[in-house]
């Protein structure tokens, strides 16, 4: 009975191909290619979702090639990489950008004069004479104005981000009279063998202009915006004079002037510092992917129309008959978002095996997410903020591994006055950097404040809130000495604005030695008790309570 049942399904064509086949679709082997049958607009195929992280250079998004070069210290592999996630992550862009300008590069130069520990006034004879004052201060602007020229804040702030996201940079300085500039030079064919006076050794192949330029009246054009040393080396380079300076070296490699050249980098690293973030990001990628997956598939629905069969087992419809049912249900349910139609024989049944638990997914993307931030050694609260609490720590030790980067500018800073520091022994300008952030400069300000009233520098407060030197020196002569305002807003005399006798000073421009005590007039202040504190040295439990009052 059974094999007569089997042989009339045989009969009746049981796998539903019929007679005119070509309506279906047939893979290579001639088999009936189900993926491929419609339910709805779709097909099986198109329901597949596919994310691929980036359809790019497969070596940027697998995690193993990235790991390696982690670990072998591949710096050109990995410069390449982390350009390209610095222009497709967000994460990794903001990390970059975090770190670049989390400093404001507020600088000013301190004039060392030697030869006196006194200056002349009106009936007095100092150690230094009239005329070398002048010309002392004379030299101290024109110093001021070159280094204004320089752009600094925002010049820095840009190879700052490029030492960050590519691992080092490569320039060369060049004098005008309007200021320094720089010539910024490739990294891959630039490299450093040793150091002279502490200074990187700077060595640039020309082959460079060959092949970035290889047409030979515009490499000619692009040769003369170079400065007059790099000319000269590329003339050597024609004569075939720079030959390899060991053995497996390639010919071409020039030593520039170590008074122009320079690298500037991390930890004294060439691997980009957020390098080691990548594959977290990789990670992450991969988590959303799938979880796009999971969100799409929890929107289709399967609408499953089964064919009936009688008391024997056999089939109520023909494969015909069964087909233009499917083919009629398909068209009527054609333009319908996520549903789609399966006719079948058999016994369907569906085992959903993902969690419905959606607290579960949303966590999974958080603990990847912040797995990130982790191996960057960043808090994530630095970006998505979920309190009141200030995250001073973390933001200091960002600063503190930004720290030698400053270092490193102001000794190039430095290297533009090496016109004007050619009598050290008379006098020696030196530029020194404030280590002021964009999230502690107020607080820099009120410190350099106070040291003002202990007798410090008076421009400090002023250089941390941003102002030039130069434009704090002008703006004060010709709100004193022009506009003569200092005689028309008089301060209350306090030991804050000084006493009558340093308001003197200031109009007369002389220096009184009998200055007596100086008392605090200043007695309206009512205030019981000790000050209150600001929001970021207050606990977590005293900004919870006064939240609560609000």
């Amino acid at each position: 009975m059974r094999i007569r049942r089997h042989g009339a399904y045989e009969s009746r064509n049981f796998n539903m191909t019929p007679s005119n086949s070509d309506s279906l679709p047939v893979n290579e082997q001639g088999i009936i290619d189900y993926s491929k049958i419609k339910m709805g607009i779709k097909t099986l195929e198109d329901a597949v979702i596919d994310y691929p992280l980036k359809r790019v250079n497969r070596n940027f998004t697998d995690k193993e090639t990235i790991l390696r070069a982690l670990q072998s210290g591949e710096a050109a592999s990995l410069k390449q990489i982390s350009k390209f996630y610095y222009r497709t992550s967000g994460i990794y862009a903001r990390l970059c950008r975090y770190l670049s300008y989390m400093y404001r590069y507020d600088w000013y130069i301190v004039p060392y004069v030697a030869g006196g520990d006194t200056y002349p006034t009106d009936g007095e004879k100092g150690d230094i004479s009239a005329r070398d004052v002048n010309k002392i201060i004379d030299n101290f602007f024109r110093t001021m104005r070159y280094l204004d020229g320089f752009k600094a804040k925002a010049v820095l702030k840009d190879i700052a981000l490029k030492i960050v996201v590519e691992g080092c940079y490569y320039g060369y300085i060049i004098h005008t009279p309007q200021g320094p500039s720089i010539q910024e030079l490739p990294p891959e064919y630039c490299r450093t063998r040793f150091k002279k006076n502490n200074r990187h050794a700077v060595e640039l192949n020309m082959r460079y202009f060959d092949d970035y330029y290889p047409d030979a009246n515009y490499r000619m054009q692009i040769l003369k915006l170079f400065p007059e040393d790099i000319q000269k080396g590329y003339k050597l380079y024609l004569k075939k004079k720079l030959k390899p300076a060991f053995s497996g070296d390639s010919e071409g490699w020039y030593l520039l002037d170590i008074d122009c050249a320079f690298k500037l980098n991390l930890n004294d690293d060439d691997v980009p510092i957020m390098a080691s973030v990548i594959p977290a990001i990789i990670d992450l990628d991969e988590a959303q992917a799938l979880d796009r997956k999971k969100m799409a598939q929890k929107l289709l629905k399967i609408i499953i129309q089964k064919m009936p069969v009688d008391k024997n087992g056999d089939l109520i419809f023909d494969p015909e008959e069964s087909q233009q049912l499917h083919n009629n249900a398909v068209r009527m349910l054609s333009r319908a978002v996520g549903l789609d139609v399966l006719t079948t024989y058999a016994d369907v049944q569906v085992a959903d095996m993902a969690d419905r638990n959606t607290t579960t997914t949303v966590d999974d993307l958080q603990k990847v997410e912040r797995a990130i931030f982790n191996e960057a050694g960043i808090s994530q609260m630095q970006f998505n903020t979920d309190g009141n609490i200030a995250l001073e720590k973390s933001i200091e030790n960002d600063a503190a591994m930004m720290s030698t980067l400053c270092d490193q500018f102001e000794d190039l800073m430095q290297m533009f006055l090496i016109n004007f520091n050619k009598s050290p022994k008379k006098i020696f300008y030196q530029v020194q950097m404030l280590p002021t952030t964009i999230y502690n400069y107020k607080e820099m300000s009120k410190l350099y404040k106070e040291q003002t009233q202990m007798g410090y520098s008076k421009m400090l407060p002023q250089i941390a809130l941003g102002l030039s030197q130069s434009s704090i020196l002008a703006n004060a002569f010709f709100e004193n000495d022009l506009l003569n305002l200092v005689t028309v807003f008089v301060p209350p005399l306090t030991s804050n604005t000084m006493n009558a006798d340093a308001l003197a000073q200031q109009q007369t421009g002389r220096r009184n030695t009998g200055i007596t005590q100086i008392r605090d007039t200043n007695s309206d202040n009512t205030q019981v008790g000790r000050p209150e504190k600001s929001d970021d040295e207050k606990s977590t439990k005293t900004l919870q309570n006064l939240e609560s009052k609000s």
